[in-house]
């Protein structure tokens, strides 16, 4: 396969894979960490009026989401491209980073979730998910 094509779809594929992995940690979340008694997580009126009942724990499960989706993400991309294996799990990073300041900017969280989130969850994620799929080594 051309490897320009194949980069292209180690980002789409990677991008896919980690808001699958998001998205399901998300949606299980409730079921693992109950929200607060009486706050809606189901919209964002709802969190909005509620977020100040959070306490540490509520925050875990964000995080992972967060964190293994970008992992996730990575690893995939990292797998499938074809050359600069970590240029574009790192871009993957990036991709997931900006939806982070997107959420940060309209989810009323607390500022210390924001920075941890921000700092944490994407780049580092990113190069430990670009680092394992290039120590996959294929026949």
């Amino acid at each position: 396969m051309n490897p320009i094509v194949r980069n292209i779809l180690a980002v789409v594929i990677g991008a896919f894979i980690g808001g699958i992995v998001n998205m399901g940690i998300v949606m299980i979340s409730g079921s693992i960490i109950p929200p607060p008694p009486g706050v809606d997580v189901t919209t964002a009126e709802g969190l909005e009026k509620g977020i100040h009942l959070f306490g540490f724990k509520h925050y875990i499960m964000p995080f992972l989401a967060h964190a293994l989706g970008t992992f996730a993400g990575a690893y995939v991309a990292s797998l499938i491209a074809a050359t600069h294996k970590m240029k574009f799990a790192l871009l993957i990073g990036a991709l997931f980073f900006a939806g982070g300041i997107m959420a940060a900017q309209m989810i009323p969280a607390s500022i210390w979730f924001i920075i941890v989130d921000l700092t944490l969850a994407y780049f580092p994620l990113a190069y430990i998910g670009g680092k394992w799929g290039q120590g996959i080594k294929r026949a």
